[in-house]
């Protein structure tokens, strides 16, 4: 088995109590409104029970039978599963990154860190393996959906009977939901006009609020909630609204509301933000945070060698640990840039490190309302650092518009210039240069998109369930 298996197979075991098959939990008199049972687990869904009552043509000698609500076993948890996006192993503090990532560092030294966590080198494979536990090509995954065929394996299609852990936690009696980022609807299913089968809504996670698509602006991003589309950044001045705080405000208002209908029923939330994915779209607060900070005024060569020697130190990589050799052929060490290109990349890496925080810091808000509803001691807390490596898709010179390095533009450095002063806002779609991306999948080298060597592919996660 994968990781991914390991980890799927692992919570349906842990969350459903790893009862046999036969046993049930009922409470209350079945029969009764009130009664609920836990599935037997032989099969989802759960056949409809027999009916209990009785019958007559006479109705004051008949007796009515409700079928009991099915509820999970007792102290099944609430579970917290964080997916960021194109981050490789050397981005948070946690794993030796110089970005700050205190939320990560919370729920590492209250749980576990994991070093040897691997995904498919791209969005959608590693989200849909995630999600089913199975190989992604078993669940039409090989590619991500905007580069489906009509091939089995390839075809962006999740099969009815390859449930999402959304599905089997639903029937199970979770209140289940998605937040962020849903790369796993076709592409030609992405749209008003559905269908929505393969919508989150449609795979057993009773409440979205999020994007479909392997990015969004995050300023004014193409937002829906469950399958209606909406604008809740309209007219609002420039830089006042942002998702990724949007999206935990709408977590965190979920959860209350969960919690004050039904306190006793479990809460499953898949929290999947677009950050670190280009664009990189940080609130300037967070930007004047990191660049005061001056983590990386020294560049990309040296920032590398800082956080392999901080992994040494943590103790997760080998002490005998040696750095691959620079790829100087393909990009140009830090000391043969010109003062100009330093000056841009250093911009550039700044804004996707404050967004790489912001990030985290958001994360923490939604764990933070765990343990003000007081839940936090029974939840599951599983944080996986990206779901493939750091991008390099903004070529060697980053670009103030990735769709400009998707069709084949390099955008020459005095030409990026002219957005020094908004990079990052609602002006650019902005990504950088493929130095820092480099330098973020330390120990190890190459990025996301190369799935044969480990920095496209070997992820850290922390797990914490007090």
């Amino acid at each position: 088995m994968t990781t991914r298996e390991l980890l799927f197979v692992s919570l349906a075991s842990l969350l459903l109590g790893g009862a046999p098959a036969t046993a049930q939990e009922v409470t209350g008199a079945l029969g009764s409104p009130s009664a609920t049972t836990s599935v037997q687990g032989v099969q989802l869904p759960p056949p409809d029970p027999k009916f209990g009552g009785i019958i007559k043509q006479d109705a004051l000698k008949s007796k009515p039978w409700w079928p009991p609500r099915i509820a999970p076993p007792e102290g099944a948890p609430n579970v917290l599963l964080i997916i960021t996006d194109d981050a490789g192993f050397g981005v948070p503090s946690t794993f030796g990154g110089v970005i700050p990532t205190p939320t990560m560092d919370r729920v590492a030294n209250a749980g576990l860190r994991y070093n040897r966590v691997f995904s498919t080198a791209l969005c959608s494979p590693t989200r849909a393996a995630l999600i089913t536990g199975r190989n992604h090509h078993s669940v039409g995954f090989g590619v991500i959906s905007e580069q489906s065929t009509g091939f089995p394996g390839y075809n962006s299609i999740i099969p009815r009977d390859k449930a999402t852990i959304g599905r089997i936690l639903l029937d199970n009696g979770y209140a289940t939901s998605w937040f962020g980022k849903d790369h796993n609807t076709p592409a030609f299913a992405a749209s008003q006009a559905g269908p929505f089968d393969q919508w989150p809504t449609g795979m057993g996670f009773e409440y979205f609020y999020g994007f479909v698509g392997g990015d969004a602006n995050q300023w004014e991003p193409n937002l829906f909630r469950n399958t209606t589309q909406i604008y809740p950044f309209k007219d609002k001045p420039p830089g006042s609204w942002n998702l990724v705080t949007a999206m935990a405000d709408d977590a965190i208002d979920w959860m209350t509301r969960m919690h004050q209908t039904d306190p006793s029923k479990p809460l499953f939330i898949k929290y999947a933000p677009g950050a670190t994915h280009a664009p990189h779209h940080p609130t300037k607060e967070w930007v004047d945070k990191i660049s005061a900070m001056h983590l990386f005024d020294d560049g990309y060569n040296k920032v590398r060698e800082r956080i392999f020697e901080n992994q040494k130190r943590l103790g997760i990589i080998p002490a005998n640990s040696e750095l691959a050799p620079w790829p100087n052929g393909t990009l140009k060490p830090w000391d043969q840039l010109s003062d100009e290109e330093k000056k841009l990349f250093i911009r550039q890496v700044d804004v996707f490190a404050a967004y790489a925080a912001y990030n985290d810091h958001e994360i923490g808000r939604v764990i933070q309302t765990f343990e003000d509803l007081g839940k936090l001691d029974n939840t599951l807390i599983i944080y996986i650092n990206g779901d493939n490596g750091t991008s390099a898709e903004g070529g060697p010179l980053g670009t103030p518009n990735e769709v400009a390095f998707f069709n084949g533009v390099t955008v020459p450095v005095d030409e990026q210039m002219k957005w020094y002063d908004v990079w990052g806002t609602e002006q650019t779609y902005n990504h950088m240069s493929a130095g820092w991306s480099w330098a973020f999948d330390t120990p190890f080298d190459w990025f996301k998109q190369n799935a044969s060597r480990l920095g496209g592919t070997n992820q850290n996660m922390v797990v914490s369930w007090p």
